[in-house]
């Protein structure tokens, strides 16, 4: 494959209090520079994948620091809007996970989230682009935004630009009167690959899931779960005839035991599932799944087989539970020599 990769989505800062020190004494406040669909764009960056970017930031010497900071992380950023006044902010306590309730959102009038139907002119944005990626959070922040989503992906087919979408669910930013479920099937109808989970795929895509997988937060059956993958992974290319893969994560905290972690990839009529992974201690939970998303993309746009592209994903995915930033800093290379370790 060639050309670029563009993703597309709202640069974050991430701030960081560690509650069990009093941040607040020490004056110290640690950031990232995150936001999901950026943490995709620079793993394949670093992967040696052209990777370009998309987002709406105001113009400032704050905005202009990042992104030249992304610059020189080789992510193309011909394509930012400076446009409006603001840049989203959240705030992550140490050691949370974005699902968790811990996350604040400080996002509200942001450059970003201002953006409407007629701001980007997907014809230029579009050009020397092979592969288009965003993630649901973008449409979960406005009507606006949805349907931008839904102009782009449907621009994209139209060229031939495969699509991938992953089904991040944030109950916290869908505050627009619309579900989930009113707005995401019609924009996965244009997609190519879909990834998420089990239960995101439910909740945002209305796929069926099992009842044992609603009232029980723990001690699935591995193979039941596989199954449930499966029939998932069916549902939503039935649904959506131009989708070729479907992605599932699976990561679980085990009491005493740590953290689990496997996925599965289902390509044309075969489901394959990784190898798992176990650590006691993990050191940071954001970015995984972004990470996850690249190394999709990254062995899709290489070639590599199916089976080959979803170890790289998954290994490439537990690897960044390690690392303390939002996206990974490992290069090829590394997971590779942490695959044959």
């Amino acid at each position: 494959m060639q050309g670029k990769v563009l993703s597309f989505g709202e640069l974050l800062l991430r701030i960081c209090p560690d509650i069990e020190q009093d941040w607040v004494q020490q004056h110290q406040l640690p950031f990232y520079v995150g936001g999901a669909e950026l943490n995709v764009a620079t793993a394949l960056a670093l992967w040696n994948v052209p990777s370009s970017y998309l987002s709406a930031i105001p113009q400032n010497a704050i905005c202009t620091g990042i992104d030249q900071y992304l610059q020189q992380k080789n992510i193309d950023t011909s394509a930012m809007l400076w446009t409006g006044d603001r840049l989203g902010i959240y705030y992550l306590p140490k050691g949370k996970d974005l699902k968790n309730a811990g996350v604040i959102y400080d996002r509200a009038n942001t450059s970003y989230a201002q953006l409407k139907v007629g701001d980007i002119d997907w014809d230029i944005i579009f050009d020397d682009v092979k592969w288009f990626h965003f993630s649901a959070i973008c449409p979960a922040i406005s009507q606006d935004i949805a349907e931008l989503c839904l102009q782009a992906v449907q621009k994209a087919q139209a060229k031939g630009i495969f699509v991938s979408l992953d089904l991040n669910y944030r109950a916290k930013l869908w505050k627009y009167g619309k579900s989930p479920r009113d707005i995401m099937p019609k924009i996965a109808a244009h997609c190519n690959l879909i990834m998420g989970n089990i239960w995101a795929a439910h909740m945002m895509l209305g796929t069926e899931i099992d009842e044992q997988f609603l009232t029980h937060s723990s001690g699935y059956q591995e193979e039941e779960l596989l199954q449930q993958a499966e029939k998932t992974s069916r549902e939503i290319i039935a649904k959506n005839p131009l989708c070729q893969y479907v992605a599932n994560t699976f990561r679980f905290d085990y009491q005493n035991k740590g953290i689990s972690y496997y996925t599965t990839l289902f390509d044309k009529d075969n489901l394959i599932k990784s190898t798992e992974y176990v650590a006691e201690e993990i050191l940071d939970k954001v970015g995984s799944g972004d990470c996850f998303m690249a190394g999709l993309i990254y062995g899709l746009y290489s070639n590599l087989s199916p089976k080959e592209t979803l170890e790289f994903a998954t290994l490439a995915a537990f690897d960044k539970l390690f690392i303390a930033s939002d996206a990974t800093t490992s290069t090829v290379e590394d997971i590779k020599n942490r695959m044959t370790a």
